[in-house]
């Protein structure tokens, strides 16, 4: 396995894991009071934009070539730590 392959598993496994925290926080907003939920969707949104977005980054370095994929990674990096910060964010006041 390339470096670029073993990379790539790790950041499809870090927004598999991200997924499943999302239908977390929306299964806790849906049992919110009226007007909490209305600010929980509102983050949920916002961290589903998020991982969307962090997900067409991901496709793109893994369909780049082997030079170019170091390019992307960068912005990979990026997207995955405002991604990692929202969602700590998040479920702390979820909790």
């Amino acid at each position: 396995m390339s470096i670029k392959e073993a990379y790539e598993q790790k950041q499809q496994a870090q927004l598999n894991e991200w997924a499943v925290q999302i239908k977390k926080l929306k299964a806790k907003a849906d049992m919110a009071e009226a007007d909490a939920q209305l600010s929980y969707y509102k983050q949920i949104e916002e961290l589903q934009s998020m991982q969307d977005e962090a997900t067409k980054k991901l496709t793109k370095l893994k369909n780049a070539g082997d030079e170019a994929w170091e390019d992307l990674k960068a912005g990979m990096e990026s997207t995955r730590g405002s991604l990692g910060n929202a969602m700590k964010v998040a479920v702390s006041r979820f909790k």
